[in-house]
């Protein structure tokens, strides 16, 4: 099993930050989840996939891989695009506009 060791996207619901600079190493689901036919939870008896360790930086988390013998590949973070829009919501009533703005 190949575990994989990356830098969390930016939560798309929010404008923040939060839990996106440190790296991951997480493992792969090995087995399908079952559903319990008396109360309907989902399980599986993949203890490995709840895993999810934190490291402050990608050498950190590739030395603790090789020291315990995980087979781990690294995903690079792809980069943020710029900003296509100079400006926000507040340019929309600057006085230093070169044509007259009105509803």
């Amino acid at each position: 099993m190949r575990a994989r060791i990356y830098k969390p996207a930016r939560n798309a619901m929010q404008s923040g930050t939060a839990k996106t600079r440190d790296w991951v190493l997480e493992f792969p689901q090995a087995s399908a989840r079952d559903v319990d036919p008396l109360m309907g939870w989902t399980s599986s008896d993949d203890t490995q996939s709840q895993v999810r360790l934190r490291f402050p930086t990608r050498e950190a988390a590739k030395e603790y891989a090789e020291s315990k013998g995980i087979d781990a590949v690294v995903i690079e973070p792809k980069p943020r695009k710029p900003n296509v829009r100079p400006g926000g919501y507040g340019e929309n009533f600057a006085t230093n506009r070169r044509s007259v703005w009105t509803h």
